[in-house]
C-alpha cells in the first residue's frame, strides 16, 4: 500500500497525534484503537499498533502491542517499514528487561543493533520544485530551506513517492510553474531523519536525502496535485511547526 495522508487510517492517527499534543492522552487512545479496529490491510494495522503500544499501562500489554506491530513489519518487510525495525526491537528489549526477562531482553537488544541504517529502495525517485530545469541537470544541495528559509541544506532530498514530490512542488518557493522531476542519485542516500520513525513508524513516505547531486533523468507531468485549500492547511501546518530541521 502507498502511504496516502488521505487515507482514512493515517488520518485517525494524525488526530490521535493532536490528542497526544493537547496532553488527552485518553482522547488519543480512543483514536488509535479506532484506527486499529477499521483498519483493512496489513500496513494500516502497523501503523495503529504503533501508537496503541505506547499508550498501555503496563509492560506486559505493551510488549503484546509491539510484538504485534513486529509480525505485521516482518510481514510488509519493504522500504516503508524496514527502519521501523530498530526502534521496534529496542522496545521489545525494555519490556522484556522490565519484565525481569533478561535472556530475551539481550537478545532484542542485539537485534536492534543488527540492522544497519541503509536505505534498499530502489526507486524510481522524484524531486519536486518550482525550478524550469532539463535533463541531465544536477541538482545539488546548498539551497534555501523551503520550511526555514534561514536554514541553507546540507542535503538534497527525494522520494520514492510521485505525490511526496508534487506535494514538494508545491510548497517550494518561486514564482515557476510545479515541476515533478525523475532523479538518480549520484553518491549514497540516507532515510531522512526529519520524517523516519518521527510521526509514523519506518519511511512510509519513502523520503531520503543525499549530500550527492541528484541527475535529472526525467520528468513526470500528470501527478494528482492538491488543491487550494489543502496547499493551504499545509502552509499553515509548516507555519505552526516549532520542530527543529536535522540538517
Amino acid at each position: 500500500m502507498e502511504f496516502n495522508q488521505n487515507n482514512n487510517i493515517v488520518r485517525l492517527c494524525l488526530r490521535g497525534i493532536g490528542m497526544e499534543q493537547k496532553d488527552k492522552p485518553e482522547e488519543a487512545s480512543r483514536l488509535f484503537l479506532q484506527a486499529w479496529d477499521e483498519a483493512t490491510n496489513d500496513f494500516e494495522k502497523f501503523i495503529s499498533a504503533n501508537y496503541i503500544a505506547r499508550h498501555q499501562k503496563n509492560a506486559s500489554d505493551k510488549l503484546q502491542w509491539l510484538e504485534t506491530d513486529l509480525r505485521l513489519a516482518l510481514k510488509i518487510n519493504d522500504d516503508t517499514v524496514k527502519s521501523a525495525f530498530p526502534p521496534l526491537y529496542l522496545n521489545i528489549a525494555k519490556c522484556y528487561e522490565e519484565l525481569g526477562n533478561f535472556d530475551r531482553a539481550k537478545e532484542n537488544y542485539a537485534l536492534a543493533t543488527s540492522f544497519k541504517d541503509e536505505p534498499t529502495d530502489k526507486g524510481p525517485f522524484y524531486h519536486g520544485t518550482k525550478a524550469d530545469l532539463k535533463v541531465g541537470d544536477l541538482l545539488a544541495a546548498g539551497g534555501d530551506s523551503n520550511y526555514k528559509s534561514e536554514i541553507k541544506m546540507n542535503h538534497i532530498y527525494f522520494t520514492a513517492l510521485v505525490h511526496g514530490a508534487g506535494l514538494a512542488a508545491s510548497l517550494a518557493k518561486g514564482d515557476g510553474r510545479e515541476r515533478v522531476y525523475i532523479v538518480e542519485p549520484t553518491g549514497g542516500f540516507e532515510n531522512d531523519p526529519n520524517v523516519t520513525n518521527n510521526y509514523f513508524p519506518g519511511n512510509p513516505t519513502r523520503s531520503y536525502r543525499s549530500q550527492a547531486p541528484l541527475k535529472i533523468v526525467g520528468e513526470v507531468t500528470n501527478w494528482m496535485k492538491i488543491t487550494p485549500e489543502e496547499l493551504q492547511k499545509w502552509r499553515e501546518k509548516l507555519a505552526n511547526n516549532k520542530g527543529e530541521i536535522i540538517n
